[in-house]
């Protein structure tokens, strides 16, 4: 029997010091940068600059199309100016005011939406009639009520963020296990320190998503209303920039206003909500 024994396969384990396997291995320096996620995005990003610039040479017609060194030039040119700055700064205040109003708002809605059931119908309610409308739709009631300037935009503005971000929170919070529910209660936590010491880390992942589809929203709707009527006091913003200088027939100002929007974009996605996303959800083992 012992004889039999030792000749099966799974008991009998030979093990040769040349078959060892491998438990680190060295990566190379190109592997090492490539598993940099900037390195890869800076990539993608200059093959579409080159991609641009091919197109704009191979057009030859910088009136519809210009190149993107032409783009990069005006740009250059109007920041050097002050054009560009004043009017990104005009546009992100009117957007911080906008994004700030609808955040408090969603939070409100949320916490009556997980205190009450008439207070999830509601939000549920609200959110099914007013989601569906499109912000720019609402911009011929926002001229009869605010008239033409700010108030107007933050209108827009507000209803853009707060159905985004409301419906991605409650969605988190109803997703919260039932254990971290009970863990908190048998801590004595209720009402709000229970929102906010157990709710809000456990949802955070949505309500993380939710703020940064609410920004996305919140930054094209914003735009969109300033080419439309982004005059305030005279001035008006980096969409009423774009406008203007298309009236004029200036494409490559055009090309720059539109660069200009871009760049915020990028800022705000790879720097501010992933510094959020590195320090809170993927720290806490949430995301990978």
């Amino acid at each position: 029997m012992t004889d039999l024994v030792s000749f099966r396969p799974e008991i009998i384990r030979e093990v040769q010091s040349g078959d060892a396997p491998v438990v680190a291995k060295t990566l190379s320096p190109a592997e090492r940068i490539y598993r940099l996620g900037f390195v890869r995005k800076t990539a993608i990003l200059a093959v579409l600059a080159v991609a641009w610039e091919i197109y704009g040479r191979w057009l030859g017609n910088p009136l519809p199309f210009p190149t993107f060194g032409q783009t990069v030039e005006a740009f250059v040119s109007n920041v050097a100016s002050g054009v560009i700055p004043q009017r990104m700064l005009v546009s992100l205040q009117t957007l911080v005011i906008g994004y700030g109003i609808g955040i408090a708002l969603a939070a409100l809605l949320t916490t009556l939406a997980i205190g009450s059931r008439i207070g999830a119908d509601l939000l549920e309610t609200l959110t099914s009639m007013f989601n569906p409308l499109p912000a720019i739709a609402l911009l011929p009631l926002a001229l009869i009520w605010f008239g033409l300037g700010t108030g107007s935009i933050i209108f827009v503005l507000v209803h853009s963020v707060l159905w985004a971000i409301a419906l991605n929170t409650h969605a988190g919070f109803r997703s919260v296990s039932n254990t971290l529910r009970m863990v908190g209660q048998n801590y004595g936590l209720r009402g709000l320190k229970l929102v906010r010491l157990i709710l809000i880390p456990a949802a955070f992942p949505a309500i993380l998503t939710g703020l940064k589809v609410g920004w996305a929203f919140a930054w094209r709707t914003l735009i969109a209303a300033e080419l439309v009527f982004g005059v305030s006091s005279g001035s008006g913003g980096l969409g009423w920039f774009i406008y203007e200088n298309r009236n004029q027939l200036e494409t490559a100002n055009v090309f720059a206003g539109l660069f200009t929007v871009i760049l915020i974009g990028l800022f705000v996605e790879n720097v501010v909500f992933a510094n959020i996303e590195r320090r809170t959800i993927r720290r806490w083992g949430m995301q990978h």
